[in-house]
């Protein structure tokens, strides 16, 4: 049985992972100085033992992102995938600036309300400049941080020149659209086999949520998260490992070497024959990777 807060269309999921972690799906009020009102957070906790692994989707994503991934780590480790506020199956509650400072604010709170020991953060993509954005503010929180395919060294997104009415809705109305969509996985996966109806149901599943066009209007506004400066990298105290599909079309390979250079206790392990979503695309290297990284 699927859980009652999401989309009816999460039926037509046919992939086996995919199904048993939507099936996984909680749900916890958590409150935050954001809104009077606690929000409604879903994520997904599997596992026991070991150091917690906090896992973070990218833009415009879901818990579901790590439907391959999560299942190979909660095997050997508590594991946890938490939605972003703003997107996901998190609800969005109205009066809500969302900004990547409000997602910090809301995840530390996920963090102390559920979890409340230290982590080993992972992010991808855009979750991996949440995740560095985050270490930075609660270093106390992080033990490691894994990141793989990690924006943050280029700021900004050129959708945020859109969204100005009626452009605003437009340009996520665009993004909505399922060949755009797919279009877009695509780029994302070297083995153009991945990005199947399944994948397709997956990431586009929270479209279906209440608010979704006014949060990624707003939190597109706010101009996302700005490129991290060097100064600001070398901050990031703890043992960084850096996971990257050698044919990232999405952010390319230049960024990885860059990442290495910036955070001081870094390691940067090349994923082979993989695009931009090696917790899709090579799940089970990059399970390894990140368990033999955790001892």
């Amino acid at each position: 049985m699927f859980p009652n807060f999401l989309p009816t269309a999460v039926s037509q999921l046919t992939e086996p992972t995919s199904i048993a972690l939507a099936q996984s799906i909680q749900s916890s009020a958590i409150a935050t100085p954001l809104s009077n009102q606690p929000v409604t957070t879903t994520y997904v906790h599997l596992g026991s033992g070991g150091t917690p692994i906090l896992l973070i989707h990218g833009f415009d994503s879901s818990v579901l992102e790590f439907r391959r991934l999560l299942p190979l780590l909660s095997q050997d480790n508590e594991t946890w995938a938490v939605d972003l506020l703003g997107f996901g199956f998190t609800n969005r509650l109205a009066g809500i600036a969302y900004s990547p400072t409000t997602i910090k604010t809301h995840l530390y709170y996920f963090w102390k309300n559920l979890i409340n020991q230290p982590v080993i953060l992972v992010g991808a993509s855009m979750g991996g400049a949440t995740a560095i954005d985050f270490t930075l503010a609660y270093p106390e929180v992080v033990k490691k941080l894994v990141l793989i395919d990690s924006a943050g060294l280029a700021g900004g997104s050129p959708l945020s020149k859109l969204m100005f009415p009626p452009l605003d809705y437009l340009a996520t109305q665009f993004l909505s659209n399922l060949k755009v969509r797919d279009r877009v996985s695509r780029i994302g996966y070297k083995n153009q086999s991945l990005a199947s109806i399944d994948a397709l149901c997956c990431g586009a599943l929270h479209l279906q949520m209440p608010s979704w066009h006014q949060a990624l209007i707003a939190f597109t506004k706010s101009g996302g998260y700005s490129a991290f400066r060097f100064k600001k990298l070398v901050e990031i105290v703890q043992p960084t490992l850096i996971l990257w599909g050698d044919s990232d079309k999405i952010l390319g390979i230049g960024d990885a070497k860059r990442f290495k250079r910036a955070i001081p206790h870094s390691t940067l392990t090349w994923i082979q024959d993989c695009g931009h979503l090696p917790h899709l695309e090579q799940p089970q290297i990059t399970a390894q990777y990140i368990l033999e990284f955790r001892d």
